[in-house]
């Protein structure tokens, strides 16, 4: 089976004179690139790496101060600016897709009570958790991405929720 890869970031700026960049995290995923993370840049460079390890991270106000093995001066930074860093599936955190907002419209959402409350609309994207906008028979619902409401997301179908009781007249346990 060939691997997967999800883009999870772009290259903002190079920082320093080390060969550091600034990386910001894309399609309302939180910060996914660390330590021992190889990623792949693209569009790729004519010539040199296409991939890099991820060898120091720093988390910053306005993104993620990355060092890249082999990138080592500011004129190789410089080369990665406005490029996007992927990372193969099967080396992101197993929770990536409750965030990916990119993945999530458009997606059915069931209540195991209720049935069909309709499609994601939007994701907001909160300090504690995120919010999914569901739009369907019971109107606009709001459901917090939260363990308690959401326990994972298929690869295809409905995503199965628990609505909190309260939250949808009539919904929710008792």
């Amino acid at each position: 089976m060939r691997d997967r890869y999800r883009v999870i970031a772009r290259v903002e700026k190079s920082h320093g004179r080390t060969g550091e960049v600034v990386t910001v995290a894309v399609h309302g995923l939180p910060p996914l690139v660390r330590e021992g993370l190889e990623v792949f840049v693209v569009p790729p460079r004519l010539k040199g790496p296409r991939s890099f390890m991820v060898t120091h991270v720093t988390e910053g106000a306005r993104g993620q101060l990355v060092s890249l093995s082999g990138v080592t001066g500011i004129d190789q930074a410089d080369g990665l600016r406005g490029r996007y860093l992927l990372a193969r599936e099967k080396d992101l955190p197993d929770d990536v897709a409750l965030h990916d907002a990119e993945a999530l419209f458009g997606r059915e959402v069931c209540d195991k009570s209720l049935g069909y409350l309709g499609t994601i609309e939007e994701v907001m994207v909160g300090p504690a958790n995120d919010v999914w906008v569901v739009e369907g028979p019971f109107g606009e619902v709001l459901l917090p991405v939260v363990e308690d409401v959401v326990a994972g997301v298929p690869d295809d179908g409905p995503i199965a929720v628990c609505v909190p009781a309260g939250l949808i007249d009539g919904g929710g346990d008792q």
